[in-house]
């Protein structure tokens, strides 16, 4: 592999060779394409690199059952019965159970999930705004109805 030189046209139209930091493999031959402008050319690397950005932010979004998994099972558990080591100590109450579920309300169910739980001045539960979203937060309070049996 070799590195080479791609002689590109500028906006001015004047020839002018810029070296791209790029390595060809010996067998392909070099690019030397003036009819190209360098317009052109930036704003299709531009473009391209905005689609990445974006498609990358939107693949990294985690499903409600892997922000279940992550945030809450410590102390909900899995199945949402409050049966774990912290969920006895706090009480907490069995999400699978129809009359628990039938008495949360959905904005309740938000609020408590983006602004967390305080009692007496202590954390009881951590707020969760700043790292889900708000629809990552109502497709959680989805899932969490789903758990009811």
């Amino acid at each position: 592999m070799c590195a080479r030189t791609a002689h590109l046209w500028t906006k001015n139209a004047e020839r002018f060779p810029i070296k791209i930091g790029i390595l060809w493999p010996a067998e392909i031959p070099m690019i030397q394409n003036p009819s190209i402008p360098m317009t052109l050319v930036r704003s299709t690397v531009f473009g391209l690199g905005l689609f990445y950005l974006l498609t990358a932010s939107a693949s990294h979004a985690a499903t409600a059952a892997e922000n279940w998994e992550n945030n809450c099972t410590k102390c909900h558990g899995a199945d949402g019965k409050g049966q774990t080591k912290a969920g006895k100590k706090l009480q907490l109450k069995d999400y699978s159970d129809a009359a628990v579920q039938e008495k949360m309300k959905d904005d309740e169910m938000i609020k408590t999930i983006s602004e967390g739980v305080f009692e007496k001045g202590k954390e009881k539960m951590k707020a969760y705004k700043d790292e889900l979203s708000a629809d990552e937060i109502k497709d959680l309070v989805a899932y969490i109805r789903k758990l009811k049996t």
